[in-house]
């Protein structure tokens, strides 16, 4: 969508739901107007193009605000949301050594995220289709022996799901802030529709530039008990996701441009616990 179509309908918007903007921010996929409504703080998110967050607001809307950022207005490729103060990520936690409190929080905002998926809702075996396009391509950044057990694993845990259920789908620490009023919140839902041991997967390689945070058997072991407690998961079956999920992070990556090699913070999480 071009830029000038985004202000145009960021305008439309405004007066449509009847808003006051004092700041703009552009992201590689949206544009970001604060505010306020009333006297209600908001933010107005309008997504650039079609893609994987435009059906943003409807998905968000599904959770009733259960763990989840409130959804005040919603069209197609656009969502009007309660705006979170002051809004710092679970990402300072992690760096200022208190990776258990954070670990905690994410299984917290977890268990109050119960929501049934929209109609037309992505499932993780829509995702699967990145390991087939990763190895009928030329590429070999990822080892095409990983590529290939992760896609065996990951296609073995779709076949095998219970108690499915409308998933964040990139929960992780950036994507946790905390309100004021209302505590830890999630942001960004993807919406994915799998089994709750689907979640962690993202928690478990993040904060994705820091891995020599989390990036040691221990530390992950550590992570790992902790979501076991809290959310009474099948551990062997959240481990097995995690490992084919990191995989295929990485093959997303390579999709969008961007290098993956060694160090690839994904690919870091998939060997320590493959």
């Amino acid at each position: 969508m071009a830029v000038v179509i985004v202000k145009e309908r960021l305008a439309t918007l405004v007066h449509a739901w009847g808003l006051t903007i004092e700041e703009t921010r552009q992201t590689n996929t949206s544009l970001l107007a604060f505010g306020w409504r009333d006297r209600e703080p908001v933010v107005l998110k309008i997504v650039q193009e079609s893609g994987d967050e435009w059906r943003s607001g409807e998905i968000a809307k599904a959770f009733c605000g259960r763990g989840v950022v409130r959804v005040l207005e919603t069209v197609d490729g656009a969502v009007l949301l309660e705006r979170i103060v002051p809004g710092n990520s679970l990402v300072p936690l992690v760096l200022a050594g208190r990776d258990d409190e954070a670990t905690g929080i994410l299984s917290n905002v977890i268990q109050q995220m119960l929501a049934e998926p929209p109609g037309g809702c992505i499932t993780v075996e829509d995702w699967a289709r990145g390991f087939d396009r990763y190895l009928r391509s030329e590429d070999k950044a990822i080892p095409r022996d990983l590529v290939e057990e992760a896609r065996d694993t990951y296609l073995s845990l779709c076949g095998t799901q219970k108690n499915r259920r409308l998933l964040h789908g990139d929960l992780h620490h950036e994507n946790v802030i905390f309100d004021d009023h209302r505590g830890w919140l999630a942001i960004d839902p993807k919406g994915v529709v799998g089994e709750i041991e689907c979640e962690v997967g993202a928690a478990l390689r993040n904060p994705v530039d820091r891995p020599d945070l989390w990036a040691s058997r221990k530390i992950l072991q550590r992570r790992i008990q902790i979501f076991e407690q809290a959310l009474h998961l099948d551990i062997v079956r959240a481990v097995r996701w995690a490992f084919s999920q990191a995989v295929l992070s990485a093959i997303w990556s390579w999709e969008d441009g961007e290098p993956v090699h060694n160090a690839n913070s994904p690919l870091l999480l998939a060997r320590e616990i493959r």
